[in-house]
């Protein structure tokens, strides 16, 4: 196990307890979706100048988008398909649907304008499914966002009427609407936001003012500069909840990662895509907003706890107070965030805020790996490779911490793994098993990796270098001879898979 010493040349090794990865320049793109002239069931009035109105202001603030009126259901697939494979270089990913939706046996389906169902496997067979909207988007390296304006049930079971469905919706209001009932609560995986129109339970209203309720929500308050997007979604909750006199409450489901995120212009020159330093960029946010910070904080909101003790731990800060910040995650970690976990160990590890207590930190560790929080994971990996927290040194449980972590699309973890591969380490795995991890480190976006393999190629053997320039070939990257030899061109088709060309 000599060459295992690969895994201390990142910068991101050497400091493993740290928050936040190297990504790349800030990308985003947006996918954005009306379906207004529905050939089977009731039509919809603004749902297309939603889309448009949103697509232009995303366009305006900076988004690459793709806009879609009126598709298929192939058409949509299609598109969905190109989508999914360039949202895998983009730090933000974001989906918008305004048109029909129901909720068959507990799952959410977005209806096409050719579906004609009558019957629930025909809304299964003709429709797409919100699973399917979130795996588009779920290699995303940053932040993923899927947004539905469309909220409807399926109150008559197995066999369905959808025009007596949206009729019936008009006797609670005298706005048309988009549904009635409300989809299904979503359950994203971490880092992902489903945002609804209306909570569970609720109509989506069309509007009667060219825009959806929603959509005007969310075409003011996305496009106002420093808003930190948490926060965003909280403003744009109680303008629909103002205008439509409690009618109707947007509802968001998942997490957010613990780094703040602006739409539209973050404070101070600070990036949009935060930087690795967690307390740094939450000590940016403006008064205002820590003051709203604090009232979700109040409701439970962990994400808010989070920005707050990261704000304490900022010892540039005049707020420094890391007693106050272990306040505000012991809070998060009652509520059960991962991140909180992970962030309130290394305190305890390191002594800051409270008293060393190793037993305390490894058992947060472990909490924060027993949810999947990859970060948690791949630290426990180092901790029972090198001995630690009491730990005796247990390389086979390393090993298996790599692979989750590396699974769980960890960059710098991928990479790790694929070392471990070429140095004969696994013993089901080969070159080409390599070759994948590394390609997949190359799509999530660590610049560690992408400096190593342009720089360092030949630390990997030579067969694995083969199979890189196969990865790269496959997805139209490098056309050149497969050949181990990494030159120009294939240093051209690392960067391309990277999204840097």
């Amino acid at each position: 196990m000599s060459r295992i010493v690969r895994l201390f040349v990142l910068p991101f090794v050497l400091l493993w307890s740290s928050v936040g990865l190297v990504w790349a320049s800030p990308d985003r793109v947006a996918l954005v979706i009306g379906m207004a002239e529905y050939q089977a069931i009731t039509e919809l009035t603004n749902t297309r100048n939603d889309a448009d109105a949103l697509a232009d202001t995303l366009t305006e603030i900076g988004f690459d988008v793709t806009r879609v009126v009126d598709a298929s259901l192939e058409e949509l697939r299609t598109i969905m398909k190109d989508f999914s494979f360039r949202s895998e270089t983009a730090d933000l990913a974001l989906i918008y649907f305004a048109g029909h939706g129901i909720e068959v046996q507990g799952e959410n389906f977005l209806i096409p304008i050719d579906a004609q169902p009558r019957s629930n496997v025909d809304v299964q067979n003709q429709s797409v499914s919100l699973k399917e909207m979130l795996a588009v988007v779920e290699k995303a390296r940053v932040m993923r966002i899927v947004i539905l304006d469309s909220c409807r049930d399926n109150p008559l079971g197995g066999s369905i009427d959808t025009n007596a469905v949206v009729q019936s919706a008009l006797q609670s209001t005298d706005q048309a609407t988009r549904g009635v009932g409300g989809l299904a609560p979503a359950n994203p995986d971490r880092g992902t936001l489903v945002a609804f129109a209306a909570k569970d339970g609720q109509v989506a209203l069309d509007g009667t003012q060219g825009n959806s309720p929603y959509a005007r929500a969310l075409i003011d308050k996305m496009s106002k500069p420093g808003l930190e997007i948490s926060l965003m979604f909280r403003q744009v909750r109680d303008a629909v909840l103002a205008e439509t006199q409690n009618l109707q409450e947007p509802y968001t489901y998942g997490s957010l990662t613990g780094q703040p995120f602006y739409l539209t212009g973050a404070p101070e020159d600070q990036s949009d895509v935060a930087a690795a330093e967690p307390s740094k960029s939450w000590s940016k946010l403006r008064p205002d907003q820590e003051s709203q910070l604090l009232a979700l904080a109040n409701l439970g909101d962990t994400r808010s706890m989070l920005g707050l003790a990261y704000i304490r731990l900022n010892p540039e800060d005049s707020r420094f107070d890391p007693e106050q910040a272990v306040s505000f995650l012991q809070r998060a970690v009652e509520r059960g965030s991962p991140e909180a976990q992970m962030e309130l160990a290394k305190l305890f590890e390191q002594g800051i805020g409270v008293d060393v207590d190793e037993a305390r930190a490894l058992e947060l560790y472990q909490a924060a790996a027993d949810q999947g929080f990859a970060d948690a994971i791949n630290d426990l990996g180092f901790l029972h490779y090198q001995g630690g927290l009491g730990l005796r040194p247990n390389p086979t449980r390393a090993l298996e911490l790599f692979e989750r972590a590396a699974d769980l699309r960890h960059p710098e973890a991928q990479f790790n793994f694929a070392a471990l591969i070429d140095d004969g380490l696994i013993a089901d795995k080969g070159p080409k098993d390599a070759a994948q991890y590394l390609y997949a480190a190359l799509r999530s976006g660590s610049q560690d990796v992408l400096n190593l393999l342009l720089e360092r190629p030949t630390m990997f053997a030579e067969e694995t270098r083969r199979e890189l320039q196969a990865q790269l070939q496959a997805f139209d990257f490098y056309d050149g001879t497969i050949d181990g030899d990494i030159g120009p061109g294939t240093k051209r088709g690392i960067r391309a898979a990277y999204g840097l060309e």
